[in-house]
């Protein structure tokens, strides 16, 4: 990422940016907020958002540069650093991310959007909404490996435009073999509901503050494109409407016959609905995630409450999201593998504390 001497940034990881006005060795740069102060900052912690007469707002139109009057000598650039790879990072996991501006001010402020890049591989990408028929172009560019980048603040006003956006990206390495990816494109219906709603911004492993992640894709499986007719937008109404319907009920809570401190809560999605036809995969997740959030909520001040959560052996993504939720989430709590004599390798044990 290529940073010079009067652009404007933006901080990854804190509040605040301004302009840089030097280098500090060869990964850090003085920036001057708006207070005056220099701060000095890793270079790697900034994202370059416009020159020095352009607002913060990030946008696609062409940039003219103001003609320099006695520019100061620029500072040689920092050598780029090495690329640190990991072995996940061989497998694509890309999102889409949105944050409040200010979420003491929740019902006033606007939201920052931003694209995440979770692997080894470079990306060449376009960002966009749909407005009647065609699309509009709101970011593009290129990000870093294992990089997240800062596209736009827009205000809740903007969110009409928002219900239908689309990420198409090409991956690739730079000197260096590298396994071909093919190119993704994929349509995402966002719910602008829950921008009205707090609660519903999350604990999430990019950002220290709570956001709304959208998966584009993840292990290299792009999320299934989105498009829906008429018929089958009136289908997934009526399925949500059963959704809400039975999310209002309670959990279902076994008690174990042999020991009746142990709870035993059954996550198979033919135990939890009646029907699934319709639901994708990561709807039915969404789903079995929900009825684990619920249980959790309901026995959280419970302590000594020891709940088994019954997922299956499966593929181990039920397993792993049940997981990260227990590390994160509610890392307060105890967890290890059920009895394997009476669940196999299929269920997990939960202890409250």
């Amino acid at each position: 990422m290529s940073i010079q001497i009067g652009d404007k940034v933006r901080f990854l990881n804190s509040v605040g940016g301004g302009i840089v006005r030097g280098f500090q060795g060869k990964d850090q740069v003085l920036v001057e907020d708006e207070d005056g102060f220099e701060i000095p900052a890793l270079i790697r912690e900034c994202v370059v958002v416009g020159n020095g007469d352009m607002q913060v707002h990030s946008s696609n139109r062409p940039k003219i540069p103001a003609p320099e009057v006695n520019p100061a000598p620029k500072a040689t650039e920092p050598e780029p650093e090495q690329v640190e790879e990991t072995a996940e990072g061989e497998r694509l996991n890309v999102y889409l991310a949105y944050l409040p501006v200010d979420p003491k001010t929740f019902q006033q402020c606007g939201y920052e959007a931003y694209f995440v890049n979770d692997s080894n591989y470079y990306l060449f990408f376009n960002y966009m909404n749909r407005v009647n028929n065609s699309w509009i172009s709101r970011y593009n560019g290129l990000v870093e490996p294992n990089t997240k980048i800062f596209m736009e603040e827009f205000s809740k006003q903007d969110l009409n435009e928002l219900e239908r956006v689309c990420v198409q990206f090409i991956a690739f390495k730079k000197d260096k073999p590298y396994a071909l990816k093919n190119a993704i494109s994929v349509e995402l219906r966002l719910d602008t509901v829950k921008f009205y709603k707090l609660h519903c911004f999350m604990e999430n492993d990019f950002f220290e503050e709570d956001a709304l992640v959208y998966p584009i894709v993840r292990g290299d499986v792009p999320e299934r494109e989105l498009l829906v007719s008429a018929t089958e937008l009136q289908e997934s109404i009526m399925r949500q409407k059963i959704r809400e319907e039975r999310r209002a009920t309670q959990p279902i809570v076994k008690k174990k016959a042999t020991n009746s401190a142990i709870l035993e809560v059954d996550l198979h999605i033919n135990e939890l609905l009646d029907n699934t036809n319709g639901l994708s995969n990561s709807d039915m997740l969404r789903y079995q995630l929900d009825k684990f959030h619920e249980v959790m909520e309901q026995y959280a001040a419970k302590k000594g409450q020891k709940i088994v959560f019954i997922h299956g052996k499966g593929n181990g993504v039920l397993r792993k999201a049940i997981e990260k939720e227990l590390k994160t989430r509610y890392k307060q709590h105890e967890f290890q593998d059920a009895s394997f004599r009476e669940y196999g390798f299929g269920a997990t044990m939960v202890t409250i504390r």
